[in-house]
């Protein structure tokens, strides 16, 4: 599929873990938690209790106002990222230390770089756009595509 490009904006952020990624938008007005929320073994959603129930993770921009603990959601997203089933990255609305670290241990032992990244998320819709840069500044760069109607 083929997103406009004139329709885009960009917006700047702040990394908890630097990269580059990109991929469609999957943006949920609540908060995910990975441990018992996520199948780390396909990147499912699997939380009853959560509007995305069912919908598939992988290879997306998470796009959520912040992660909902546990602290164990970190070993969740860095299983998920050694085994191809995470997100490409995530956009939050506020800093989530659990999140940053899964992604940082997912780095650290497997050298697997998924990029974290705070900025204003108003507006993004799923299906989106989304490609996440590195500016010369050291701001994150996050470019959104509107998908056409």
């Amino acid at each position: 599929m083929i997103w406009s490009t004139d329709t885009g904006v960009e917006r700047f952020g702040t990394f908890q873990l630097a990269g580059e990624a990109e991929g469609q938008a999957l943006a949920f007005s609540q908060p995910l938690s990975f441990w018992g929320g996520v199948d780390a073994e396909t990147g499912d959603i699997i939380d009853h209790s959560h509007p995305g129930l069912g919908q598939n993770i992988a290879g997306k921009i998470l796009v959520m106002p912040s992660g909902r603990g546990s602290s164990s959601s970190s070993s969740v997203l860095a299983e998920a990222i050694r085994k191809g089933t995470a997100p490409s990255g995530i956009l939050l609305e506020r800093p989530d230390p659990i999140l940053a670290v899964g992604a940082i241990v997912a780095e650290f032992l497997y050298a697997i770089r998924m990029p974290v990244v705070v900025c204003d998320i108003a507006g993004v819709a799923s299906g989106d756009r989304i490609a996440i840069s590195l500016g010369v500044d050291g701001r994150s760069i996050v470019s959104i595509g509107r998908r056409p109607d």
